[in-house]
């Protein structure tokens, strides 16, 4: 049985208010002989799968779209960055990149499946198939850098819906550890319940009775499929040396997963929550750090972990009414990348996140 995606509606979602002052995070890519400068693309993918959560029958998913814009625009408040546009900087005669908040927003989709959750879940051949198409990504140009953050509420028969969202390697723990998802939930929760009568938002596709869909190409994508495998560490030592503990995370990996990073990968390193650096690393590099780290004994505790640990099943957009199913995974570059941010669990432990996507087979 052959499953498509409907588009039916792209708006756009403002901040609900000005950021002021402006947000900005620098990209530092590394540059040099035998480095590579391709590596702006690569983003971290989540499609959360709900069933019907309320009164509404077979329309719920709809409303729930129609005051998602209401609430994601309170989130985008919150959390500007990822509102941002990828734009190039310049610092004396050295040209970088920056991501600045942008009051102009993120870009809405609202799809139609013509089937029901439960049953595109338990259909393997539709869900690998699909699932791709329920979240967008388009990768960024390097000469043109600048894109608009696109996310995805689709519906499907009886109720159920979807939520996907595509975010920048360059603000992932935004959305992993900082988890955007839950806290856009907490207010649209709020909204919901100070609705009183009011039941149909004002966005609500449905009544808007429009016959001329948009064409299901309006916006090209860069395709992605749910194809590599990440594995994620917590990582707690006396020095968050980040290019050391990555590379003692690389090896892990490596071993576990029985495959083998490229021969030169992307190493994505948050510095600070004003500076993401991007370096490439080469086998031989990999190697010399870890004679480095057995040098100097860097003193450290690695724990495998999952995404799950990240709360994300806690994400209820209408009370109690949690997702079925999440799936995540990183759009990997050619030879693989590697994501190390800060992770804070307490105010007197050094820790971080540490994630590894070998390259797709």
């Amino acid at each position: 049985m052959e499953v498509k995606l409907k588009i039916e509606a792209v708006m756009s979602v403002t901040p609900l208010k000005m950021t002021e002052p402006r947000r900005v995070r620098k990209v530092v890519v590394e540059e040099g002989e035998g480095k590579k400068s391709e590596t702006y693309g690569g983003c971290y993918q989540v499609v959360l799968y709900y069933e019907k959560g309320g009164k509404e029958g077979e329309e719920y998913g709809w409303v729930m779209g129609g005051w998602s814009v209401e609430s994601l625009a309170r989130a985008l408040s919150e959390y500007p960055l990822l509102a941002g546009r990828l734009q190039r900087r310049e610092e004396g005669e050295i040209m970088g990149m920056e991501i600045v908040s942008n009051d102009s927003g993120i870009r809405m989709v609202e799809a139609r499946v013509y089937t029901s959750v439960s049953d595109f879940l338990q259909s393997s051949q539709m869900k690998d198939e699909l699932e791709a198409e329920l979240v967008f990504w388009k990768d960024i140009d390097e000469h043109t850098p600048q894109y608009s953050p696109l996310f995805y509420v689709t519906n499907f028969e009886c109720g159920g819906y979807s939520i996907g969202i595509s975010c920048s390697l360059f603000l992932a723990e935004i959305v992993v550890v900082e988890n955007f998802l839950k806290k856009w939930a907490e207010i649209h929760n709020k909204i919901l319940a100070g609705n009183g009568d009011t039941k149909t938002p004002i966005f609500y596709h449905p009544r808007l009775k429009n016959p001329d869909s948009p064409p299901s190409n309006i916006i090209s994508r860069t395709p992605y499929k749910n194809e590599a495998q990440s594995m994620l560490f917590k990582i707690t030592a006396q020095d968050l040396d980040f290019e050391s503990l990555a590379m003692m995370c690389v090896e892990e990996a490596e071993k576990k997963l029985d495959r083998t990073m490229g021969s030169q990968f992307s190493l994505f390193v948050k510095d600070s929550s004003e500076v993401m650096k991007v370096e490439f690393w080469s086998k031989d590099e990999q190697r010399r750090r870890r004679r480095q780290e057995e040098e100097l004994g860097l003193k450290s505790e690695m724990s495998s972990t999952t995404w799950d640990d990240f709360g994300v099943y806690e994400v209820a957009f209408h009370e109690g009414n949690r997702p079925v199913l999440v799936s995540r995974w990183i759009g990997s570059a050619s030879e693989g990348n590697v994501v190390a941010v800060p992770h804070r669990e307490n105010t007197t432990t050094l820790s971080a996140l540490i994630i590894v996507t070998p390259p797709r087979p």
